[in-house]
Order: C-alpha cells, then structure tokens, then sequence
C-alpha cells in the first residue's frame, strides 16, 4: 500500500528497542513538527477551503499524537531530551519543486507530507511488531493506522487541486528519491527517520 522503494533495515527496530528514550524523544518532535507542517498548510494555502477543512482534524491528531509520546516517555520515567536535525526530512525538502503554480507548491507540501507519513507508518508497523514492551507495541500499532490514514489524505488531497497523471508521475520521482536517501542513511536506532 506504502509503494516505499526501500524498505526499512531489520536491524533499526533491534537498535530504536535500545535506545528508547531516544527514540521516543524524537518520535515527540516528529509529531510536533507534523502538527507544525499542517498549521502551515492552513495558513499558507487558507484560501482552499478543503485544505483547511482537511488539516484542522490532522493538525489536532498530530497533536494528541505528541501528547500521547510524552505520556510513554514520563511514564517510563525517561526524559525528553534536546530536539535534533531531522536528516531524512531536510534531504527530502530538497527534493521540492520551488516556484510554479500555487496549486503546484500545494502538490509539493503534499507530497512531502505524504511520504514522511509513509515511512513514519512503515516505521511503527516494525515497532508494534518487534518491541517487547506489550504497551508500546499497541501505542504503535494505533499510530501506524493513524499514519496510513494521513498518507492517503495527504495524496487524495494533492490529486482533487493537480491533474492525478500528473501527481501520480511526481509521487513515483518522490518514492525514486526517498528510495535513494534511506539506501544513503545511516541505520541510526535513536531517529524515527
């Protein structure tokens, strides 16, 4: 369902079990930012109404999500440590189109969203499944259907504002790029991404 070119290595789901704190830590920012990234869409592009209408659920979720990660990481005892970069998500943002149409930098936002909610969902597929903690392992399970959910969305809506061929041929450049950077990343246990 996913389409993701490359899957995730078998061996980050051993490494982010060992580093839970850290893991949870920067699954918290994670969802902060994607609260952050719908609130930007809605400013950014208020004149669509369906955008709005469609981001104002999303954004509140997202936020629940970041609740939700905080709960885990105080009930745990852990700490919620230091934002860090994002390295996944900044070589994505390179990817982008600049300039165009305002329906075209819409269809870019989009499809951005729409792959980080891909991976993020493949990610807590592996987390539900592999963790020891009974508790986490459901926590993800309802975040990976949560997250499938978003990337549907996210590309339903890029195709009601751009032609589908033309989303669908973009959508396929950005799995062939994603693709590329997970193969180039370092198998890192303390990142979502």
């Amino acid at each position: 369902m996913l389409h993701l070119k490359l899957p995730t290595d078998p061996r980050w789901a051993g490494v982010a079990a060992l580093k839970l704190e850290d893991i949870l830590t920067d699954h918290a920012y994670c969802e902060q930012k994607a609260a952050s990234s719908g609130i930007s869409l809605i400013v950014r592009f208020n004149d669509y109404v369906d955008v709005v209408d469609t981001m104002m659920p999303i954004v509140a979720e997202e936020w629940g999500h970041f609740e939700r990660v905080l709960e885990q990481i105080r009930k745990r005892g852990l700490t919620f440590g230091p934002n860090r970069r994002d390295e996944y998500v900044t070589q994505l943002t390179s990817f982008m189109i600049k300039g165009g149409s305002r329906k075209q930098q819409l269809t870019e936002h989009l499809l951005l969203n729409a792959l980080i909610e891909a991976r993020s969902c493949e990610r807590f597929k592996l987390l539900s499944t592999q963790l020891e903690d009974q508790e986490l392992r459901k926590f993800y399970y309802e975040l990976m259907i949560s997250e499938a959910g978003h990337y549907v969305t996210y590309l339903e809506l890029a195709r009601k504002y751009q032609d589908a061929d033309e989303v669908n041929q973009r959508w396929k450049e950005w799995l062939d790029f994603e693709g590329e950077v997970i193969k180039n990343l370092k198998v890192r246990g303390d990142r979502i991404h």
